[in-house]
């Protein structure tokens, strides 16, 4: 189980860096243009996980790859060069802006438990 979770996260983070560097460096689009076209993606698998009955598995897996190229566009966006379309924030100040957005965020957005709903194959025999 153990290879399957590394080729799963290798092949993830590999397809969706490519395909971050492909839409930023196609046509005119850039990395902040780029960062809004892969969160506009990721609100469309929020309202089908929410909506639909598509399958959640295949919903993960898509959301999961989806924030490889956004989570690299926004990084390109605040250190690359403002010549380039970034905002030219060094490494550590741009590493700095991501890590109080991410804890601002935990501070936020309400935090709950799953659900588990137990049947009665689950129940203990005895």
């Amino acid at each position: 189980m153990e290879a399957f979770y590394w080729c799963a996260i290798t092949f993830s983070q590999t397809l969706g860096t490519a395909l971050g560097d492909w839409v930023a460096d196609t046509g005119d689009i850039g990395y902040g243009s780029g960062a809004l076209i892969f969160l506009a993606a990721l609100a469309v698998i929020a309202a089908l996980y929410s909506w639909t009955g598509v399958s959640k598995v295949a919903l993960f897996w898509t959301a999961f790859i989806l924030t490889r190229p956004l989570g690299a566009m926004v990084g390109d966006f605040l250190d690359k060069p403002v010549n380039q379309g970034g905002l030219a924030l060094s490494r550590p100040l741009a590493s700095a802006v991501l890590a109080i957005f991410v804890i601002a965020c935990l501070f936020v957005l309400p935090q709950r438990a799953g659900t588990y709903q137990r049947s009665l194959q689950d129940e203990p025999e005895g």
